[in-house]
């Protein structure tokens, strides 16, 4: 079992991957501004600010697994990067896998393709900033990161969010940098995506690459 600590761990995606990893028995960590409404069984709960490095640095210490698990907004809206900077650099500098819940619209319909980032035309302007922030760390950041640090980006489908919940069907679908879904997007559940996103911390199998997770 892994020591995991999750950066957002009060969030939509956070909350579940901490649920999950939890319920295989690791050992969790999860740091956040805000307490957890219901808190799971066995967790660490650790409140604190992201955009403090001191903070940060502290929950990745004794990490085998570092997630981050962060959204592009409210008080991280103009500091996103510059925070997940951080996180890389610490999890560089400690010798452990960073995993990043990312966004749909860094994937791309089909391989080689522009990523669906590129044409926003049909999202509401306000929200353009939040989607253009997330897609940088895996169109700009991560890539240029020392090939030390070990990273996984980890996009969901396009129907995914607290906004749109969908039930738990014990299963998913993986792809790369392609959208498994790119006709329509596709959907997943917090739950779903929480079980795909441990099976891929547990197995260990992609180094340095984006993958996408969609029922």
């Amino acid at each position: 079992m892994s020591r995991i600590t999750v950066i957002g761990g009060t969030g939509y995606a956070g909350s579940a991957i901490v649920a999950e990893a939890a319920a295989r028995g690791h050992q969790v960590t999860s740091l956040s501004r805000s307490a957890p409404t219901t808190p799971v069984p066995n967790v660490t709960y650790r409140h604190g600010d992201a955009t403090d490095e001191a903070t940060l640095s502290a929950a990745v210490a004794g990490a085998d697994v570092v997630v981050a698990a962060l959204a592009p907004r409210g008080p991280l809206a103009g500091v996103f990067r510059d925070v997940y900077r951080a996180v890389a650099r610490l999890a560089d500098a400690a010798g452990v896998p960073l995993f990043v819940v990312g966004g749909y619209s860094s994937l791309r319909p089909a391989p080689g393709a522009d990523r669906f980032v590129a044409d926003l035309s049909h999202v509401p302007a306000e929200l353009h900033d939040e989607i253009r922030a997330g897609a940088a760390l895996i169109i700009e950041d991560l890539p240029a990161t020392p090939a030390t640090l070990d990273w996984v980006f980890v996009s969901p489908a396009l129907r995914f969010g607290a906004w749109m919940p969908s039930e738990r069907l014990g299963r998913y679908r993986l792809g790369d940098d392609v959208a498994v879904a790119p006709e329509d997007g596709g959907a997943i559940s917090a739950a779903d995506y929480a079980l795909g996103f441990v099976d891929l911390i547990e197995k260990g199998e992609h180094h340095r690459a984006q993958v996408n997770l969609g029922n």
